[in-house]
C-alpha cells in the first residue's frame, strides 16, 4: 500500500473517530448543563433515562428526529435546510487541527504483529498554519446563524442573524489580537509547537506569562460562542428565540449541536493557548514517563480532558450566574474596552520579547 493511500486511510479513521467523540462530548455538554444548572437553582435534574439521567440527550435527540419538520412557506428552503448543517460542519471541522496528546511511538512486535510507527493524536496536529486555522473555521461559523435568520424571512429571525455578525466582528479583533500575544511569546502558529513551548512547570504556561490575553480571550470566546452573558443573538425576552425562532425538529437540534460543540471548541482552544495543552503541570521525567510512551500519552490525555472538564464546567456556570448584557453593553465591551486592551497588551508584550531577546 502507498504512502498516500495510508495517510487518507489514518485520516479518515481518525476523523471518524474524532465526529463520534464531537457528538458525544456534545450529548454530555448537554446533560452537564442541565445537571449544574439544577444543582444552581436547587433542583434534582434529570434522572429517569438511564443512571443518573445519563442517556437524556440521547433520549432528546429521539423526540427531535420524531417532530415534524416545519419551514414557513415564505423562507429560502434552500439555505433554510443549508445553514444548521453548515454550523453543525464548521463546529466538526475545527477538530482536525486539535491535539489530546502529542505522539505514541507505538511498537506492536512484541505481540506478534508487525507494526512499529509514531502516532499523532489529530488529523493534522503538526499543520504549521494550525492557530489559524482554527481562527478561521470559527470566524466563519457566524455563516450559519446568518444564513439561518435571512432564510427564515422573519424579522426576529433576521435580527438575531444581523447580532451575531455585528457580535462576531466586534470580538473577533481582540480575539485575534490575544491569539497574536501568544504567538509573539512561542515563534511558532503550529498548534503543536504552541504546546511544545509550555513544556516544564506549570507556570510556563502562556496563562501565567500573559494574564491579560488569557482573560480577554476568555470573554471572547463566550461572545463567539453565543453564550450567556453574550446570547443576543437567540435573545428570548427580545427576539423569541433570535435565529432558530423558525426552526423545528432536528434541525433545530443541529443548531444546538453546533453550539455544544463550540463551546467545547473554545475551551480546548483555551487549553491549547494558555493552560499548556496536553502539557502535564510537572516536568513528565519527574515521576518517569518517557517521551512516546504509551503510559506518557495516556497521561496527556488525561491532562487534557481534566482541564477541557473544568473549563465547561465554567462555562456553563456562568451561563447560570451572570445576567444577559444589553445589547449597548455589549459593543462598548468590544469596541471601546477589549480592543483597545488588546492592542496596548500586544504592544507590551512585544517589547518584553524584544528586550529579552537582544
Amino acid at each position: 500500500m502507498s504512502d498516500l493511500n495510508s495517510l487518507i486511510i489514518e485520516a479518515s479513521i481518525k476523523g471518524l473517530v474524532i465526529v463520534g467523540i464531537v457528538q458525544t462530548l456534545a450529548a454530555f455538554e448537554v446533560w452537564l448543563e442541565r445537571k449544574i444548572s439544577a444543582w444552581i437553582q436547587n433542583r434534582i435534574g434529570p434522572n429517569r433515562v438511564g443512571p443518573m439521567g445519563l442517556l437524556q440527550p440521547f433520549a432528546d435527540v429521539v423526540k427531535l428526529f420524531m417532530k415534524e419538520d416545519l419551514v414557513p412557506d415564505a423562507a429560502h428552503k434552500g439555505f433554510h435546510r443549508l445553514a444548521p448543517a453548515l454550523s453543525l460542519a464548521i463546529a466538526t471541522a475545527v477538530y482536525a487541527v486539535i491535539p489530546y496528546a502529542h505522539y505514541w511511538d507505538a511498537d506492536l512486535t512484541g505481540i506478534g504483529l508487525d507494526f512499529q510507527q509514531r502516532i499523532y493524536f489529530g488529523i493534522a496536529p503538526n499543520v504549521n498554519i494550525g492557530v489559524l486555522f482554527m481562527l478561521a473555521m470559527t470566524s466563519i461559523g457566524v455563516y450559519g446563524i446568518t444564513l439561518a435568520g435571512w432564510s427564515s424571512n422573519s424579522k426576529y429571525s433576521l435580527l438575531g442573524g444581523l447580532r451575531s455578525a455585528a457580535q462576531m466582528i466586534s470580538y473577533e479583533l481582540a480575539m485575534g489580537i490575544s491569539v497574536l500575544a501568544v504567538v509573539l511569546w512561542a515563534s511558532t502558529l503550529s498548534i503543536n509547537g504552541i504546546i511544545v513551548e509550555q513544556e516544564g512547570w506549570a507556570v510556563n504556561w502562556y496563562i501565567f506569562r500573559n494574564p491579560i490575553a488569557f482573560f480577554i480571550f476568555l470573554i471572547c470566546a463566550f461572545a463567539e460562542t453565543n453564550r450567556a452573558p453574550f446570547d443576543l443573538p437567540e435573545a428570548e425576552p427580545e427576539l423569541v428565540g433570535g435565529f432558530n425562532t423558525e426552526y423545528s425538529g432536528m434541525k433545530f437540534g443541529m443548531f444546538f449541536l453546533a453550539e455544544y460543540a463550540n463551546m467545547a471548541t473554545a475551551s480546548a482552544f483555551i487549553i491549547i493557548l494558555f493552560l499548556g495543552g496536553w502539557q502535564l503541570p510537572f516536568p513528565a521525567e519527574m515521576v518517569g514517563l518517557e517521551a512516546g510512551s504509551l503510559a506518557l500519552t495516556l497521561a496527556q490525555i488525561g491532562a487534557f480532558a481534566i482541564k477541557l472538564l473544568i473549563l465547561l464546567f465554567f462555562f456553563v456556570q456562568v451561563r447560570w450566574s451572570i445576567p444577559r448584557f444589553r445589547y449597548d453593553q455589549l459593543m462598548n465591551l468590544g469596541w471601546k474596552i477589549l480592543l483597545p486592551l488588546s492592542i496596548v497588551n500586544l504592544l507590551i508584550t512585544a517589547i518584553i520579547i524584544f528586550v529579552f531577546d537582544a
